[in-house]
């Protein structure tokens, strides 16, 4: 079968962009915000140069959509997939049971979050902005209606940077206050804790998240 030349070559580019962004978080992953830069990438990804420019503009726009892409951070489809109940309370917990199933699967992202913590570098803050919009976007997605003086974000950002921790102290540390964190039934302890505490603050007969049912977020999936 012919391939149309116009075909071709946007074929031929998201591959080469699909390459490029991979090739990107093995650098992060393995040199640090210090060590990233378009020749490294290019390098890594075995592409030339110019292509990295021409794609994304130079070094922040392809951090950008590096930090943008679902390999590096989850999406709401991930978090809480098709067909997951819409009761208020079992969608905030589905999200927060999610996350660490997401981080845990993705070495790449859990060495980029290391080295935030370890390096203070503008390149870093993409990173961490972008991670940032995401979480307020899911934020929308949560009960309007809280227990009566609930602070929202702030309860939705210990857990979240809680569960997060545990996930990067799982590579070193076996357990965390007894709790396993290397293996399934440790975790499922920890979903089952954070499901507990989301319930306690949902009253029944909440509303409803506030934007489910409308398009989710767009995503790039590398």
């Amino acid at each position: 079968m012919n391939v149309e030349p116009g075909a071709r070559r946007a074929r031929d580019r998201s591959a080469t962009e699909k390459r490029i962004l991979a090739a990107t978080g093995r650098v992060l992953s393995r040199d640090g915000f210090r060590g990233l830069g378009l020749n490294a990438v290019a390098r890594e990804a075995g592409a030339d140069k110019v292509l990295v420019y021409r794609y994304f503009g130079g070094l922040k726009g392809l951090l950008e959509s590096y930090a943008e892409s679902a390999d590096f951070w989850p999406s709401e489809d991930e978090l809480l997939p098709k067909g997951a109940t819409r009761d208020p309370a079992e969608v905030a917990a589905g999200m927060l049971a999610g996350l660490p199933r997401a981080l845990r699967k993705r070495r790449a992202t859990q060495d980029v979050l290391v080295w935030e913590l370890v390096e203070k570098n503008p390149l870093a803050d993409r990173t961490a902005q972008a991670r940032e919009r995401a979480g307020l976007e899911l934020m929308e997605k949560l009960p309007s209606a809280m227990a009566p003086g609930v602070d929202l974000p702030a309860v939705a950002a210990i857990l979240t940077a809680g569960l997060t921790y545990l996930v990067l102290r799982s590579r070193t540390a076996p357990a965390w206050l007894g709790v396993s964190l290397r293996d399934e039934d440790g975790w499922i302890r920890l979903e089952r804790a954070a499901a507990a505490v989301v319930r306690a603050l949902v009253p029944p007969g909440s509303e409803r998240p506030r934007s489910l049912g409308k398009a989710r977020r767009r995503r790039r999936s590398p």
